[in-house]
């Protein structure tokens, strides 16, 4: 599957979870304080891969943890007193409980970036400016559990303009169109 050309989307094909990382290493190189990335897909998909990939090109010098039991983990960047906020909504019932993570604190904090695993159970806080990633499985395991293991599709969708001129650079800088 090829990047598709159009203003505000982007589709593209991993091969392999190190594949993931780096992709979300070029995009997290590009974000920006304020900014707000949205993951939604199965459990297995990708997502925590993708961020993990995210902190590292944002420039955390530490390894991403899911914080699926934790719900919100705080990363310092090492150049400046920017925050990297990694939310998993998971384990929540919905917008309300979501409210209690202090989620509208640092939503669209022009000190912090935003990620959100699991953002669609709290759809009603995203704000309009956003970038959304949906991560599937490109094709299930054949019967031998070979096959398709490690493809994930991921479909970029930017709202917003300060958004959709972050997908302009990230797909300049990935893959140079």
């Amino acid at each position: 599957m090829a990047p598709i050309l159009d203003g505000h989307t982007l589709e593209f094909l991993s091969r392999s979870p190190a594949q993931t990382r780096r992709l979300g290493a070029r995009l997290g190189a590009l974000l920006q304080g304020g900014d707000v990335v949205c993951l939604e897909g199965e459990l297995g998909s990708g997502k925590t891969c993708l961020t993990q990939g995210i902190g590292r090109g944002w420039g955390t010098g530490q390894t991403l943890v899911s914080p699926t039991f934790v719900l919100v983990r705080e990363y310092a960047r090492l150049e400046d007193d920017t925050t990297l906020y990694h939310v998993d909504l998971y384990r929540i019932s919905g917008a309300e409980e979501a409210l209690t993570l202090g989620m509208d604190e640092f939503l669209g904090d022009v000190r912090g970036v935003c990620v959100i695993e699991w953002a669609e159970r709290a759809r009603s806080l995203i704000p309009s400016e956003c970038l959304w990633v949906k991560l599937a499985f490109a094709d299930r395991p054949g019967r031998s559990g070979q096959a398709g293991q490690n493809r994930r599709a991921l479909y970029f969708e930017a709202q917003g303009e300060r958004h959709v001129a972050l997908l302009q650079e990230f797909r300049q800088a990935a893959f140079g169109v």
